[in-house]
């Protein structure tokens, strides 16, 4: 149970950061009250926020349930879904060299996930 709600919150999380990246896509980010206001009520940006929320809820319960030593390191496959969710939807060109750094991030939390 405590990997499918992981695999949720890994989800959640890379749709609320890439939810953040399409509302700021269409936003000049200044340092103003007015700016700052705005930006929290583009649909994206307020639609990342709850998102994020509901990840936390979640984080919340898996925190209650496991070791921390065991889930915060399989947490780090929000990378490994963002680089994918990078080629995807914002067309980006990873090099090589950095998906050789997503394979041992996966390969380390196969590792962290055996007993």
């Amino acid at each position: 149970m405590i990997y499918i709600l992981l695999s949720i919150n890994i989800i959640l999380l890379v749709a609320g950061q890439t939810l953040w990246k399409m509302g700021l896509t269409k936003i000049e980010l200044k340092f103003t009250i007015q700016h700052i206001v705005k930006m929290f009520f583009d649909p994206y940006i307020f639609g990342g926020l709850i998102i994020y929320g509901a990840a936390t809820v979640i984080w919340l319960y898996i925190l209650s349930r496991s070791e921390l030593s065991l889930v915060y390191p399989l947490q780090s496959l929000c990378y490994v879904v963002a680089a994918v969710v990078a080629v995807l939807i914002f067309k980006e060109n990873i090099p090589l060299t950095r998906w050789v750094g997503i394979g041992l991030i996966v390969l380390g939390a196969y590792f962290v996930s055996i007993k």
